[in-house]
């Protein structure tokens, strides 16, 4: 079995601000899966998700929001764990409208030539988050099928 990633978790100082964020940036839907003791949520990030941890082929995975233990990230301050990058058709609009919804900008979208066009927000509780695309400004494919060369 190959060690793919098959899960991520958001941490959240304040949970239904995050559920809220994330469900209208990106229309995870949320489900609580927790207790009163140990409160947590499952996130379905949408079709061709992988839902399970036998790691089955999918085209992306679902994760979980869990209140944080402790105090949230400051503002540039270095990264501590991990981030996620999210695959979407709109990097300037989703930049956009994730600061809408409360989000800062912490890395412009930009070109990136044999990649694609990518950005990172901070969400409304100051966890780093990516946005990528295969399709640079201009219109040309940089990555994966259809790509030029």
């Amino acid at each position: 079995m190959a060690n793919l990633v098959v899960h991520f978790e958001i941490h959240a100082s304040d949970p239904q601000q995050l559920i809220d964020f994330y469900s209208e940036l990106l229309g995870w839907q949320f489900q609580d899966f927790g207790s009163p003791e140990q409160p947590y949520w499952v996130i379905d990030t949408g079709e061709g998700s992988i839902g399970n941890a036998a790691a089955e082929k999918g085209l992306g995975i679902n994760g979980g929001l869990t209140p944080r233990g402790g105090a949230r990230p400051e503002t540039g301050a270095p990264v501590n764990g991990c981030n996620i990058v999210i695959g979407v058709e709109d990097v300037d609009g989703l930049m956009r409208r994730g600061i809408e919804l409360g989000a800062t900008e912490a890395l412009p979208a930009t070109d990136w030539p044999g990649i694609g066009r990518g950005g990172y927000l901070l969400d409304p509780d100051g966890n780093i988050f990516g946005l990528l695309s295969p399709v640079l400004s201009d219109g040309t494919v940089a990555m994966g099928p259809g790509a030029e060369g």
